[in-house]
């Protein structure tokens, strides 16, 4: 059951580039959700009398163990996220409802999670919960225009400790001698592809901006990926 909740925007982080995270904290817990899941985001206050107001959908980032804050992180492209970069101020307050969709990564299979820029968020909270002991195999490939625009690499690396089963490859457009172990440009699948244990057996999860879904797609569907393995997180 979704639920519509008042929230407290608790911080802000400015990542640069006008990319931001917001930790909010709902009025009450929140209700149950799936990592890979998302909610809507309403700036003007909510009356439940009357109609949900204008909002936009977001990946639930934080992990479903905590109902007590909710964590999203978005990227100024439009109307909605400019007024967002000037309203969801620390003490300020937003209505959130929520879960919504089906982008759950399913853990039959070794699966490989492509994401761009704030679409690491559609992963951050099924990375969190993966476990030391598990048998399947997970790559990550994960891109953004500059180092410090990997917002969840810090994350990242902590499960990377943890879970042996989890290979990491970071893409890098710009200043890419601030992270040397990234791989220059846009996310390709060039440099992912002869990490996989059995690529036409791995079931593949594309979150981003839509040219890079277009390509990753196209060029998965050309190496003989079957369409049911390929899953794209399309809400956007």
């Amino acid at each position: 059951m979704t639920q519509k909740l008042a929230c407290v925007v608790e911080r802000v982080v400015a990542h640069g580039d006008r990319v931001y995270t917001a930790v909010l904290r709902p009025d009450r817990r929140l209700p149950r959700f799936r990592a890979g899941q998302f909610l809507h985001l309403a700036i003007d206050a909510y009356d439940p009398s009357g109609f949900w107001p204008e909002s936009r959908v977001f990946s639930i980032a934080s992990a479903p163990t905590d109902r007590d804050r909710v964590r999203i992180t978005y990227a100024v492209h439009g109307p909605f996220t400019t007024r967002m970069e000037s309203a969801v101020v620390e003490g300020g307050s937003v209505w959130i409802k929520l879960p919504y969709g089906d982008f759950v990564v399913e853990e039959a299979t070794d699966v490989a999670l492509v994401a761009g820029g704030t679409g690491i968020t559609a992963f951050s909270a099924f990375l969190e919960g993966l476990l030391p002991s598990m048998s399947q195999k997970v790559l990550l490939a994960y891109g953004a225009r500059s180092p410090q625009l990997l917002v969840y690499r810090h994350l990242i690396e902590e499960c990377r400790a943890r879970v042996p089963g989890l290979q990491v490859v970071y893409f890098v457009e710009h200043d890419t001698g601030a992270l040397p172990d990234a791989v220059p440009g846009r996310v390709c699948l060039e440099a992912v592809w002869p990490k996989l244990r059995a690529p036409l057996e791995t079931n593949f999860y594309i979150a981003g901006p839509p040219a890079m879904i277009d390509t990753i797609r196209g060029d998965l569907q050309h190496r003989g990926i079957a369409a049911e393995m390929i899953h794209v997180d399309a809400w956007e």
